[in-house]
């Protein structure tokens, strides 16, 4: 059995998790305090939350620096690395991939179980990372091979060489050639997840103001409409406008998107590193805010670069190739 521990912030580690699990070589039990998805098809282990006790956010969150989240006397911490041990205990799995936790990465290593790390963009070279990544098996990397110099900047020689870079997973299957209708008016989708950090309404008001010969559909809980299958709005979409998380770049990627790109502010710089990455020769415009003029200029840019060009961000291999990773960590486990 396989242990896949999942990060309970937004759903972009969700997502991932349900890409890459069928695929791997072995019953996949999911760990997390998400609720069970109704498609996950094996077991699902429910965690308590730890962020929710009185006081939790200022009682040494980070034992001095040296991990990222251990609140001092909050249950729910408590109950989730007991429920963990509890579950390794019982099952002995033979790996455990985690997304993301420094903490559930030496949980696991301390009970003797080999972790693949799978990690995000950004300058992570802070104690508790480095920490993280010195206990895992392996490191594991959503992006293209080549990249983990700029995406993970500052790490040491000997850790960035542990970094399988497998591509970016989306859980959209790689789109065929696109090609616009001749007279059909182009459209904008902005992808905003379920908040929009720097879009906001009177923002995007401003952008369609300023693009009266597009059409805008704007993904969003909060902003807009959010659709059970946003594969097929962005799939009549010419132009995607996001922020550049993972998940979210991935699916773009992957049908082959010409993208707008501004970065959000998020721990260890993660999205600005991704889109100073993109500036070398992606099909993405990059700003640094969302703006408040120049959105015309800035999409018929964007239409016109060739979408074709993410296909060594995205190529649809990299459930397969975690899978090998994960096989090569439990076959050298066996063998020891």
């Amino acid at each position: 059995m396989i242990g896949y521990y999942v990060h309970h912030h937004g759903n972009g580690h969700l997502h991932r998790a349900m890409t890459v699990a069928p695929h791997l070589p072995d019953v996949v039990t999911g760990i997390s305090s998400l609720p069970r998805p109704e498609s996950w098809t094996g077991p699902w282990v429910q965690l308590p939350r730890d962020d929710g006790a009185p006081g939790y956010d200022a009682a040494d969150v980070t034992a001095q620096g040296l991990l990222h989240w251990v609140p001092i006397g909050d249950p729910g911490l408590r109950g989730r690395m007991s429920t963990i041990a509890a579950w390794i205990e019982e099952h002995a799995p033979t790996a455990m991939v985690v997304d993301q936790s420094v903490e559930v990465c030496l949980l696991a290593r301390l009970h003797g179980i080999p972790v693949v790390a799978l990690t995000a963009p950004g300058r992570r070279t802070d104690a508790a990372h480095r920490l993280g990544f010195g206990s895992a098996s392996v490191v594991v990397g959503a992006w293209p091979a080549g990249l983990t110099h700029r995406l993970l900047p500052g790490l040491d020689a000997d850790t960035s060489d542990r970094v399988h870079a497998v591509g970016a997973v989306s859980r959209f299957g790689v789109a065929p050639g696109r090609s616009r209708t001749p007279g059909r008016r182009p459209h904008a989708v902005l992808l905003a997840g379920t908040g929009g950090d720097g879009f906001t309404r009177a923002s995007i008001t401003r952008a369609q103001e300023q693009t009266p010969d597009w059409d805008w559909t704007v993904l969003s809980r909060t902003l807009g409409t959010w659709h059970r299958d946003p594969a097929a709005v962005l799939a009549t979409a010419d132009v995607a406008v996001l922020h550049p998380g993972q998940n979210s770049l991935a699916e773009v990627a992957s049908l082959r998107l010409p993208a707008i790109v501004v970065p959000a502010t998020r721990p260890f710089h993660e999205q600005h590193v991704t889109a100073a990455a993109l500036n070398d020769g992606w099909p993405a415009v990059v700003v640094d805010a969302v703006p408040t003029t120049g959105w015309r200029d800035l999409l018929h840019e964007a239409l016109f670069l060739d979408g074709e060009g993410w296909s060594e961000w995205c190529d649809g291999g990299a459930p397969t190739r975690i899978t090998q990773v994960v096989a090569g960590v439990v076959d050298a486990e066996c063998a020891a």
